[in-house]
């Protein structure tokens, strides 16, 4: 499997982009982007992009990215990630850009950032991304856990 089929896999996993309305627009080697259409539902009460919503869709961005470049065979968590919300969040779409600066054996960094209208930069991310190596070849990333 390539690891943009794998990214695509892994994204329709994703359930609470799924229920976000969320969509993978942009795979390559080191880079993500995830759009987001505007919806009511996923604001605040000032009509805004809810803060928790921005950082789902810009965490996920960044820790795909970091996977293209990981071992096939592996996973990915988040280890931490600090998002700076630069202006209100305000469009009819959104778009999480998620990129690697330094990939490691086990731990990658990843900036990015979240646009509305694909013009109007209204957050950005810094995040920490570690390689979770399979236990065993075929395993679903929730098997065995307790």
């Amino acid at each position: 499997m390539s690891f943009e089929e794998k990214i695509r896999v892994t994204f329709a996993g994703q359930r609470l982009l799924a229920l976000m309305g969320a969509q993978l627009v942009r795979v390559a080697a080191g880079e993500v982007d995830i759009a987001l259409p505007f919806r009511e539902d996923l604001g605040q009460q000032s009509g805004s992009l809810h803060a928790g919503t921005i950082a789902a869709i810009a965490d996920t961005a960044c820790g795909l990215a970091s996977l293209t470049l990981m071992d096939p065979a592996s996973d990915v968590v988040s280890v931490e990630f600090k998002l700076n919300l630069l202006a209100p969040a305000i469009g009819s779409r959104f778009l999480a850009r998620g990129r690697v600066v330094r990939a490691g054996r086990n731990i990658t960094f990843c900036q990015g950032e979240v646009l509305a209208d694909d013009k109007k930069v209204v957050a950005t991310i810094t995040a920490t991304m570690m390689q979770r190596r399979s236990q065993a070849a075929g395993r679903g990333s929730h098997e065995g856990r307790s």
